[in-house]
């Protein structure tokens, strides 16, 4: 950090204390690290909000793979988005079903597209899309 500001918050008591309990279990070491912490995800969590905004993110999806074409098609929809997709991790869960975690980058509108259309395919079980960024603006 390049320079520390101090600023008075006021807030009520029990609020504070279901806080500090909150950053104590995570092991946080000062309230200032949590209030950081906190300030840093809504940045973030904005940043996500702006469609051509910079992003890094993870689609995870956990499919059938016995479902006709689901791993064919989930594949070439990644060969589509080649300059946009930084790696994938396959993992076989069970004799049927597989996970698969995408490490993306790209503007949060093309993040955001590519995970609707992966999500949307038959056999793919359930999705997520977990959002955060490249770090440049943040201090």
């Amino acid at each position: 950090m390049n320079s520390l500001t101090r600023f008075g918050i006021s807030m009520d008591k029990e609020l504070l204390q279901s806080f500090d309990q909150l950053i104590e279990t995570a092991g946080y070491q000062s309230r200032s690290e949590g209030i950081r912490d906190l300030i840093r995800n809504y940045l973030v969590q904005r940043q996500w909000e702006d469609a051509q905004s910079p992003v890094v993110g993870t689609i995870t999806l956990v499919y059938d793979h016995h479902v006709a074409d689901v791993e064919h098609q989930l594949t070439h929809l990644q060969h589509e988005h080649i300059g946009q997709i930084c790696a994938s991790t396959h993992v076989h869960l069970d004799e049927r079903n597989c996970l698969e975690v995408i490490i993306v980058k790209g503007t949060s509108e093309m993040v955001h597209s590519l995970a609707d259309h992966l999500l949307a395919h038959r056999g793919v079980k359930h999705g997520d899309v977990v959002c955060t960024t490249t770090g440049a603006d943040l201090h």
